[in-house]
């Protein structure tokens, strides 16, 4: 009962990146920059969605709320990363720290079932356009938008069971946020089991839904490539590789950094792995699903054209 009690009033170290002097500076404001850009870009499609008649789509439903979910996954681990690039090694709450790993680890699982939810979506588009709006209603939409958070929030308590409950004897902990690995190098027990668990729980959670992601993309391949113009083939693949690349940059950083061999998992590799899928993804969606988007250009356009068209009124 002691160590228990102890584990919750303690306070950790965060070392972050041991970097010194004007890189330190360098890094953090690149780091801000970054950050401000990524809530822009993904504020930009929650509000055009919004706005713009023409993405009232089931796709460009799914797209706002991943851009949502972003906006908070980001936000989970900036304000430690800033603060670790700007003061070094900074302290944190045992509280704030095992709510960090909660919150992350939620938004996580969530990002990871709402990518799934958006292959069978393109399934249905492509391969069965016909009953496409009758099966993908706005409350199925809906429906299946919070399923996601469910059960992303739910399958995260097994992350804060596994490390909450632990006895602690080091106080550092060797990242930029409280993650459930770096933690359990602090304990004071063995935490073999309970990271064979996470790394079980983990490599499950995350191959399921990507064998189920494949296997709808291998019917859409088939089917687009039985479409007689080159034209509509050329549509189809551009409207289903944004969600491929993003699909390969989450699920491909997320299984090295949390089931991959050893080495990559190493102290300090996995600092660097982690700014992948916690920073840079969420910054780069935005870009990846607007960049070669007509659809989305084209929503651009008429908002421009009404605020334009307001703006002249007398």
């Amino acid at each position: 009962m002691d160590h228990f009690n102890h584990t919750w009033t303690q306070t950790f170290i965060l070392a972050g990146f041991n970097i010194s002097g004007m890189l330190r500076k360098l890094a953090f404001t690149g780091t801000l920059c970054i950050y401000l850009l990524t809530l822009a870009g993904n504020l930009f499609i929650i509000v055009l969605v919004k706005a713009d008649s023409g993405l009232s789509t089931p796709m460009y439903f799914f797209i706002s709320v991943l851009s949502f979910l972003e906006l908070w996954y980001v936000s989970t681990t900036v304000s430690t990363l800033l603060h670790t690039l700007l003061h070094g090694s900074s302290p944190i709450s045992s509280a704030l720290c095992f709510t960090q790993l909660y919150v992350f680890h939620s938004l996580g699982m969530s990002e990871c079932y709402l990518l799934y939810v958006m292959a069978p979506d393109r399934y249905l588009a492509i391969c069965h356009p016909l009953h496409y709006h009758a099966l993908m209603t706005t409350q199925v939409q809906k429906w299946l938008a919070g399923a996601t958070g469910m059960i992303g929030f739910s399958g995260a308590l097994v992350s804060i069971s596994l490390t909450a409950t632990l006895p602690y004897c080091l106080r550092e902990v060797a990242h930029y946020f409280c993650d459930l690995e770096p933690l359990m190098r602090l304990s004071c027990v063995d935490t073999g089991w309970r990271a064979q668990v996470f790394i079980v729980m983990v490599g499950f959670l995350n191959t399921c839904p990507l064998v189920i992601i494949l296997g709808f993309y291998a019917g859409i391949v088939k089917a687009v490539l039985k479409l007689p113009s080159a034209v509509t083939r050329a549509k189809a693949f551009s409207i289903c590789s944004s969600h491929v690349i993003v699909v390969i940059l989450f699920f491909g950083s997320a299984w090295i950094v949390y089931v991959g061999p050893p080495v990559v998992r190493a102290e300090g590799r996995d600092k660097v792995m982690s700014l992948m899928y916690s920073f840079l993804i969420p910054f780069f969606n935005p870009i990846i699903y607007t960049l070669r988007n007509k659809e989305v250009k084209e929503a651009v356009k008429r908002i421009a054209e009404r605020m334009n068209g307001f703006l002249k009124k007398p």
